[in-house]
């Protein structure tokens, strides 16, 4: 766990971490979305993006992209979605998963944005964060990846990476996203989740981390080392 981290980087520390990161991807740290599979999959539409991301909670991509495109080619805007019965909607977006409480959540969301927002899907973390089913992660995916503004959400992989090299700490992926608006400085920023979320995907796994040819091995609190 993250939290379990005993000694969190400095800030030194920090700048010496994000800067071997960048150096394989600086293009990252910039205000447009880089990642063209994240864009691609999320697209630039507000409401069918916060579909896509309510409904990609534990699922793979390839399920999210189907349960999101049968659910939209039947109802595309919030006034459709609810008035589609539950059932359908569950049936719908089976693909994806927690089909039932998706298609409930999807329901109370709908009805909070029409009813708060006039349909039109709020730009800031805590607005989206009171629509129901929307948590941190969602928020923070709908900011930096719609919005163009340097978040960093935090998924497994951010999750894992940040609290073993001790980055920083949080029991829950949403503490951890907060020490890390915290500690990371503003010039790392644009780059952070994605330099931290492919480097947990190629070398910092869960199982057999690849920490003999971990770039930032020097920097990991799970060597024992922690940069001092």
């Amino acid at each position: 766990m993250a939290g379990a981290i005993a000694v969190l980087l400095d800030a030194d520390q920090i700048d010496r971490l994000f800067a071997i990161l960048a150096a394989d991807a600086p293009e990252e740290n910039r205000p447009e979305p880089a990642d063209r599979a994240i864009e691609a999959k999320l697209g630039r539409d507000a409401f069918g993006s916060l579909v896509g991301v309510m409904l990609s909670a534990q699922s793979r991509d390839a399920m999210t992209a189907l349960a999101k495109r049968q659910l939209l080619e039947r109802a595309a805007t919030p006034e459709a979605i609810l008035a589609l019965p539950e059932a359908e909607i569950a049936a719908l977006i089976k693909p994806c998963g927690l089909y039932n409480m998706k298609a409930r959540n999807l329901k109370r969301m709908c009805a909070a944005l029409l009813e708060w927002h006039g349909g039109v899907v709020p730009e800031t973390r805590a607005t989206l964060m009171a629509l129901p089913g929307v948590g941190r992660k969602c928020a923070d995916i709908m900011l930096r990846f719609v919005y163009d503004t340097p978040e960093i959400p935090v998924d497994t992989h951010v999750f894992r990476v940040a609290g073993r090299t001790g980055l920083a700490s949080g029991k829950t992926e949403a503490a951890l996203a907060a020490d890390l608006d915290r500690r990371v400085p503003e010039r790392w920023r644009w780059g952070a989740h994605m330099w931290l979320l492919n480097h947990g995907k190629r070398c910092c796994r869960a199982r057999r981390p690849a920490c003999g040819a971990c770039p930032i091995a020097a920097l990991c609190e799970r060597n024992g080392v922690g940069g001092h």
